[in-house]
């Protein structure tokens, strides 16, 4: 933007003061004049979040019913925040407004489904709200959910394929190899002759590469993730739904989907369309973690092979005491048992610190994960590794034991 737009009679250095300031303490009708049209947009369109709700009639500030209703408004409001910042700032300024303006009840209106920075929280909105939507706004929803998870599932599908898919078996060789498998090194020293020295590269004739190692049904992990979908873990039922399902199309591991508040919902044999498992997810309620885990026991078929992973605040509204009890006794039958306290890209989460130390000390690793983190833990647990020495060289801390558990054990 060019200077002269702030201010004809002010230097350079002084017009961008002037400006930043004019900006951050709002443009009346005075200093308004000032500004360059862009910059009257950018004031108005912070106003109407951040304002203090003075103004004329034409100020946005004055219309947050209308931002309300009115979805082409918002519509455009949200096209100039997106215009002015870049995306990091654009799902901050998007999260306040929903805290802010309440324009969750926007989500009905497909204009602002259009307009919305898509991202994880926008899907746990739109699931949240499914069932109050109208139909002519469930088909857009479903159309930006599926687009939000087609770019999660780019983002995490490979990482995870590769960490889980099991050890390459390098005692053996192809021809046939997986791109993913192919041994570079010896495939170019096989193919030296074939080095074209106009396009200064090799030409590969063959592939070497690394085989697989087959393993039979019988002889596969069974990986059960146990969901709270209660409204705190919102974001967590998102990515762990993604994960199960990337999972579940791999042919060396078995997996379960257990989403759960005080009822539970085994979305197992949804887990071909991650779309539509998030349309099974009932976001909000109550917790009842210990029915969930006993729906989950009942239906492990092999506990020294099997993996238990439960995603919870550790908030329960059951029988904590039982909970602690059948956790112990999962553990004792030789399922791996972890806890994750969050699966979100944010920080440390809130949770039952209390809770969090019991089931630490029957010897469940218990700590908050990334997506990003998720793919190795899950390899390093189907491995049977210390998740805690895991956690340690991804500078993960670990839930501290209590020291008395009571009833734990018995």
């Amino acid at each position: 933007m060019d200077d002269e737009t702030i201010g004809p009679d002010l230097d350079p250095a002084e017009g961008k003061r002037e400006r930043r300031w004019r900006l951050a303490i709002g443009a009346d009708d005075e200093s308004s004049s000032a500004l360059s049209t862009e910059d009257r947009r950018l004031s108005a369109a912070l106003d109407a979040l951040y304002g203090d709700g003075s103004g004329d009639a034409g100020d946005p500030r004055k219309r947050r019913g209308g931002l309300g209703r009115s979805a082409p408004r918002v519509a455009q409001w949200m096209g100039d925040i997106r215009a002015f910042f870049p995306e990091q700032v654009v799902q901050v300024v998007q999260k306040d407004a929903f805290e802010r303006l309440n324009l969750k009840q926007m989500l009905m209106e497909p204009e602002f489904l259009k307009a919305i920075e898509a991202d994880v929280n926008l899907v746990a909105d739109l699931v949240s709200l499914r069932s109050a939507m109208p139909e002519k706004t469930k088909d857009i929803a479903r159309s930006i959910i599926s687009d939000i998870v087609a770019k999660l599932m780019q983002r995490l599908e490979q990482k995870t394929a590769e960490a889980i898919r099991g050890a390459l078996d390098r005692s053996r060789r192809t021809n046939r190899p997986r791109q993913r498998d192919i041994d570079w090194p010896r495939t170019i020293a096989a193919n030296l002759r074939h080095y074209q020295p106009d396009h200064k590269t090799v030409v590969p004739e063959k592939l070497v590469g690394f085989m697989r190692r087959q393993r039979r049904l019988v002889d596969l992990d069974e990986v059960t993730l146990c969901v709270d979908q209660s409204g705190s873990m919102a974001s967590s039922v998102i990515y762990a739904s993604i994960f199960a399902a990337v999972m579940a199309s791999l042919p060396v591991v078995r997996t379960k989907l257990v989403c759960f508040d005080t009822a539970i919902v085994d979305l197992t044999e949804e887990l071909s369309d991650p779309v539509e498992v998030l349309f099974g997810v009932q976001l909000g309620g109550g917790t009842d973690i210990n029915q969930a885990v006993a729906y989950c026991a009942e239906r492990i078929e092999r506990p020294t092979k099997a993996h238990f992973v439960l995603i919870t605040d550790l908030y329960e509204g059951g029988n904590g005491q039982e909970l602690l009890r059948r956790l112990a006794a999962l553990v004792r039958s030789g399922v791996n048992v972890v806890v994750l306290l969050a699966l979100t890209d944010q920080g440390r989460p809130g949770y039952d610190s209390s809770m969090a130390g019991s089931v630490a000390a029957l010897g469940v690793p218990v700590f908050a994960c990334t997506p990003d983190h998720f793919p190795d833990m899950m390899a390093a647990a189907l491995r049977r590794e210390d998740i805690g020495a895991w956690a340690a060289g991804a500078d993960i801390k670990l839930v501290r034991a209590d020291a008395e558990t009571p009833g734990a054990a018995e």
